[in-house]
């Protein structure tokens, strides 16, 4: 049973040496993720799943231990999904396959905290997948465990301003004020209802991870706090508990 969640947002400028000068302005959502993660290491999971969106070659399952990077970035900075370390094998299959780029944020924001809780997989969503199966994916990994908890990576708009990656949106907005809500209460009605076409048409990554914490949280009946949102580089940006 799901016992916990955290939503956080996965812009690798989360990361400081990918954000240089820029940086600082990330402060406040790098506390406030920090203090989400504390929420899941108080609940004493038996298993964390790490959820994210991906591009076709990061969809699926990714180990504990599995490898990411910020090279891509223009950053040397590598980091692993928790601390597992397999085999030969496995670290031959590994430098095949790596973290996506929200999973490695996700890996990042771990090594921060120094987790040393339960053990963690990660999975990367793709963004077509339907709200149906979003909550049969996210039924199916509160059954894992007896106490299962979500990390839950994902941008919502990125269409809020001119110069935004998406371009300005006035639906953008609105729709971005509708999530905060839902994750600040807990609302997995809400969740399950999101529009599908209209996230996709606004850029927000993180509607089907939400949508798979929606399904996952069917019979917790969890309690929601929003830690943080804003719209830097007009993308929204939220972090959200729920305990």
């Amino acid at each position: 049973m799901l016992v916990a969640a955290a939503v956080c947002p996965c812009p690798p400028l989360l990361v400081p040496e990918v954000a240089a000068g820029a940086a600082p302005e990330m402060d406040a959502a790098r506390a406030a993720c920090t203090n989400a993660l504390g929420v899941l290491a108080a609940a004493r999971p038996d298993l964390l799943v790490v959820l994210g969106p991906a591009e076709q070659s990061g969809r699926g399952t990714h180990p504990e231990g599995t490898r990411g990077s910020f090279h891509g970035f223009g950053v040397d900075l590598d980091v692993r999904l928790g601390s597992g370390k397999g085999d030969d094998e496995t670290e031959a299959a590994e430098s095949e396959r790596r973290l996506p780029a929200s999973l490695a944020v996700a890996g990042w924001l771990l090594e921060r905290i120094g987790w040393s809780g339960a053990p963690i997989e990660g999975l990367g969503v793709g963004e077509p997948l339907a709200a149906e199966r979003c909550i049969e994916v996210g039924r199916a990994i509160a059954a894992r465990a007896e106490r299962v908890a979500l990390l839950v990576m994902g941008d919502a708009s990125a269409c809020r301003t001119l110069k935004a990656p998406g371009y300005l949106d006035e639906r953008a907005a609105p729709f971005d004020a509708e999530v905060a809500r839902a994750l600040g209460t807990a609302d997995v009605a809400a969740l399950k209802a999101l529009d599908v076409e209209l996230a996709y048409e606004l850029k927000a990554s993180g509607r089907a991870p939400w949508q798979i914490l929606a399904g996952a949280a069917e019979e917790a009946q969890l309690e929601g706090a929003l830690l943080y949102e804003d719209a830097l580089y007009g993308v929204g940006y939220l972090v959200a508990t729920w305990s």
